[in-house]
């Protein structure tokens, strides 16, 4: 089971993102492997609008179909964020003032341990900090 975040979404679906063939690759692998996918309402808000502000509506609406896709084949589940989701998020964001968490990671940290959901596709290093595993382990080197 992985929990797919932002970054991850973006990777996929954007052509022109560093990290495409990376995430696509690593996307594929868990589709094929029939990996039970997990992500947030809040996830889909955030990467919808980050698309849509830094790529482009087409390249969000190009996102829509990918998730739609996905959920038609039972491949992702969408995890909502309420009440007491929200409770423990705002618990973990004013905790961890040492950290950049924005309040959509700690959504994802509360999902993720409700869930007992250790892996992240990510490239966001705060899941680490958490102690969850980020996928894919391999980034390329800079």
């Amino acid at each position: 089971m992985v929990f797919v975040d932002t970054g991850g979404w973006i990777a996929v679906a954007v052509t022109s993102h560093s990290l495409h063939e990376l995430a696509l690759n690593y996307y594929l692998d868990l589709v094929a492997k029939r990996v039970r996918l997990f992500t947030s309402n809040y996830i889909l808000d955030e990467t919808l609008t980050r698309i849509r502000y830094d790529f482009g509506h087409t390249q969000a609406c190009r996102f829509c179909a990918l998730y739609e896709e996905a959920e038609q084949q039972e491949l992702v589940t969408t995890l909502w964020v309420d009440a007491p989701v929200t409770k423990e998020a705002l618990e973990t964001f004013r905790k961890y003032s040492d950290q950049r968490f924005s309040f959509t990671d700690c959504t994802s940290f509360a999902l993720m341990q409700r869930h007992v959901l250790k892996e992240a596709f990510t490239f966001d290093s705060h899941f680490e900090t958490l102690g969850f595993l980020r996928q894919p382990q391999h980034l390329p080197q800079k």
